[in-house]
């Protein structure tokens, strides 16, 4: 049985269609859709206002707390980083998650009945019924990784799902059952499948800012890799490379051939004309405060610590750490009240309702899908399949696109670097024997506990996943993708509380296989309409940005 929520309809749209006319709207057209260009137009409100990224960067293990007595905070960073349940509001918050995810569904639903109406079987319908379905599935797929379990084949079938709407509705404060995780991800399965043999390229002028085709095979190869079918995951990667994959990843050397300025890059990063990017959104967001060189919100940041002994500057399978090796290197702000390590990715862009009074609103855009991370998915599938020569030479093709080390890795390498590391937070002595589990040691090697079976610690295909993952890791930084390769791969991670050296002082809460936070609970008003809330166990446990700051040269 279908089970559908009611929303409120968004009262307009954001077409984006150049990097120096960023925040054009357009108008919204569903009181007529009598003919096949207001639908066409219609579908640029079918994609989310607000992104999942910041609150999934605060809640993954890229992030640590530099104390109570660092002032750039807000009482909302610290209820998403803690782990607790969001009663404040933001541009970010699960709120407009949830909202914003099910207006852009109701847009789809909207744009898929006036087709049917229209009763058009012409090729730009074809498309726009493809780039509905697969912006239903979308949506659908957003709130189900946020909102719920993750997906898995022993327990799914029973695991709250999110509503799945497949048909309009208006009406508002309905009970509506949940259903399961497993109907949800079945719902997205036949949306894809229906619409990749439609998709196509042709209803738009820039159609990076819509479900062209390889950002539909890019969708596909996350989804598949979600719902553990591995032989989809290549057969889509696949489908989205194309025969010479590296002509179509992040060209990193270009850009650390550019002027170095952070809007410079950022700009260029999200630049529609650059193969890596397939499909662009707009936000409401904070992001590029939040990973912008300013000391608002550094309370929480991917702090020097997890940069040196985790992620970007932590040693690396390909042999060099630090900033050294990156075409682009990572950039360091060190200071009174801030010691954090950013990649300049995502814009600050200000929308200004009033030029005059200097009013207006915090946005960004973003990739939601890039090549780059087309084909580390589909090394991990490889991987999966057993398949390990396919796997490390999509590895390797990552490695040596980012950066500039001569080193090409083999299983051999692979495996001994990651069997004679420690895993992350434990105390291991002189001897090599674990002696406590101590979340203030940090390597990029973490125990993975997935539902689905892999082999044993320390076998070869453990070892060729820790790898793929960090690579994953470095990838998805400041991206929010992490947070769902923790809940994929079970990885329990810690809250950590800095010291005034930078380092780990202690550890004030864990996050355990099982912990029901890893679904973030649904919102407060979404309840009280007579949503079921995610489960949960009691534990005992404006537009200022601050000064602009500038890196500095830790090689000095």
């Amino acid at each position: 049985m279908n089970k559908y929520i009611g929303l409120t309809v968004v009262a307009f749209c954001m077409c984006l269609v150049s990097c120096d006319d960023y925040l054009d709207k357009l108008p919204d057209n569903r009181a007529a859709l009598d003919t096949e260009k207001k639908i066409v137009t219609l579908l640029t409100s079918a994609y989310p206002e607000n992104d999942f990224i910041l609150v999934n960067e605060l809640l993954a293990d890229n992030i640590d707390d530099d104390g109570e007595t660092n002032p750039y905070s807000t009482r909302f960073l610290e209820q998403v980083y803690y782990w607790e349940d969001v009663t404040e509001t933001n541009n970010e918050d699960p709120n407009h998650i949830w909202t914003t995810s099910y207006d852009a569904i109701i847009s789809a639903n909207q744009a898929l009945a006036a087709i049917d109406e229209l009763g058009s079987n012409s090729s730009s319908m074809q498309q726009a019924r493809a780039e509905a379905l697969l912006c239903r599935a979308y949506g659908h797929f957003v709130l189900v990784n946020e909102f719920c379990k993750h997906y898995n084949s022993a327990t799914s079938d029973k695991d709250l799902g999110i509503p799945y709407m497949t048909e309009l509705e208006e009406q508002l404060n309905l009970h509506h059952e949940r259903g399961t995780v497993k109907e949800v991800y079945e719902n997205i399965d036949k949306d894809i499948q229906e619409a990749l043999p439609l998709i196509g390229d042709d209803n738009y002028d820039v159609p990076k800012f819509h479900f062209n085709q390889k950002a539909a095979y890019a969708f596909a190869t996350r989804f598949y890799l979600f719902y553990e079918q591995w032989d989809k995951v290549v057969q889509y990667a696949s489908q989205c490379l194309g025969t010479n994959p590296g002509t179509m990843l992040r060209d990193w050397n270009v850009m650390a051939t550019m002027t170095q300025d952070r809007d410079v890059i950022t700009k260029y990063y999200i630049g529609s004309s650059i193969n890596s990017n397939l499909l662009l959104m707009t936000a409401y967001s904070n992001l590029g405060v939040f990973f912008g060189s300013y000391t608002t919100w550094k309370r929480f940041s991917h702090h020097r610590f997890v940069a040196q002994n985790e992620t970007v500057m932590a040693p690396q399978v390909w042999g060099t750490n630090g900033t050294e090796g990156y075409y682009m290197t990572p950039k360091v702000y060190s200071g009174s009240n801030y010691d954090f390590v950013i990649l300049w990715r995502l814009p600050y862009l200000f929308e200004y309702t009033d030029p005059v009074a200097g009013i207006g609103y915090r946005r960004t855009i973003y990739p939601a899908f890039t090549t780059d991370e087309v084909l580390l998915s589909r090394a991990e599938a490889y991987i999966m399949l057993n398949q390990y020569d396919n796997a490390i030479n999509d590895m390797n093709l990552w490695v040596h696109n980012i950066n500039k080390t001569t080193t090409e890795l083999t299983k051999d390498i692979i495996v001994d670097f990651y069997k004679n590391m420690n895993y992350c937070y434990e105390f291991v002595d002189n001897n090599g024997n674990v002696v406590r589990e101590d979340g203030l040691v940090s390597t990029p090697k973490k125990h993975l506990h997935p539902a689905f079976t892999i082999d044993a610690e320390g076998s070869d295909q453990e070892c060729l996943l820790q790898c793929v993952l960090c690579l994953r890791r470095i990838e998805t930084l400041q991206m929010g993708l992490r947070w769902w390769d923790i809940k994929r791969y079970g990885i329990e991670i810690p809250r950590r509380v800095m010291d005034a050296n930078g380092s780990p002082a202690k550890v004030t809460d864990w996050l355990r296989v099982n912990d029901e936070r890893r679904a973030i609970q649904i919102p407060v008003d979404v309840v009280s309409a007579g949503i079921e809330p995610n489960p949960r166990v009691v534990s005992s446990n404006d537009n200022d940005l601050g000064e602009e700051l500038q890196p500095i040269n830790i090689n000095e």
